[in-house]
């Protein structure tokens, strides 16, 4: 099994307003009007699951997530209606036809594989549930090129350079493929968020909480503390601070599907 980065529910929780915002927009496209069932595969800390309580308020929620110490986060908010887990996506199943909706944020770009786990989500909905999917699309952003760029040189390639690179993720277009081969009705786009970050070393923040995780993992204390000051200078210099903050440009990739009935 391909070993997972060790997620940092705190530093991810950093600029929470900015990460929760794509999760809102996506579940604002599901039309579903009271679900009995609905998962949210890839959970994190649990917050932004919880939010799921309000918008269907006869639902039972569930989160399902690959690292121990995101649900040991989630799990305080656990209620009669909403519980948490560990699980690995890929891995992940439901009986047929026993879901309403599910919804994955931010969490497929992580899987090569991921186009091949929709037919198994599909079956698990119900006629007329729905499947959501909201996934980062900057992987060329300076962010992310600066990180590939700097984990490829000595001292840190030894360590880093495999863990800097990420699986190409599929286009709009892509995904209204994939769920249109499996009888699914699909609404599939594109935004890019400029967020105004706050803070020192703000962008840094930010990868450190999810992009930048598995190469920081990699290195000794005394490697990642040198890799983050080189990193965070590049970084200063691609997104310059201003009066009023940070501006980083965020382009993310939106699916919502709805089974036919």
């Amino acid at each position: 099994m391909r070993t997972s980065p060790v997620w940092n529910p705190q530093q991810y929780s950093k600029y929470a307003d900015e990460r929760g915002r794509p999760f809102a927009d996506l579940v604002a496209r599901i039309r579903a009007d009271e679900p009995s069932t609905v998962f949210d595969l890839g959970c994190g800390p649990g917050n932004l699951t919880a939010t799921l309580l309000d918008r269907w308020p006869t639902a039972t929620v569930r989160g399902v997530d690959s690292s121990q110490e995101m649900i040991d986060e989630a799990q305080p908010l656990s209620t009669e209606r909403l519980s948490f887990e560990v699980g690995d996506l890929r891995e992940w199943t439901a009986e047929p036809e026993s879901v309403d909706v599910i919804v994955t944020n931010a969490t497929l770009q992580w899987i090569p594989e991921q186009l091949d786990l929709l037919p198994g989500f599909v079956r698990a909905l119900k006629p007329g549930g729905w499947l959501a999917i909201q996934i980062p699309g900057n992987g060329n952003a300076p962010s992310h090129a600066i990180l590939r760029e700097l984990a490829a040189t000595d001292p840190y390639a030894e360590f880093a350079k495999d863990k800097s690179l990420r699986p190409d993720v599929p286009a709009p277009a892509e995904y209204v493929a994939a769920l249109s081969a499996e009888g699914c009705t699909v609404d599939a786009w594109e935004t890019t968020y400029s967020h105004i970050l706050q803070g020192e070393n703000a962008v840094l923040e930010w990868v450190k909480g999810t992009g930048a995780r598995p190469v920081l993992q990699s290195l000794s204390d005394e490697l990642r503390e040198r890799f983050e000051a080189e990193y965070g200078a590049r970084l200063d210099v691609a997104y310059p601070r201003q009066g009023f903050g940070t501006v980083l440009p965020f382009r993310r990739i939106f699916a919502v599907a709805q089974k036919g009935s």
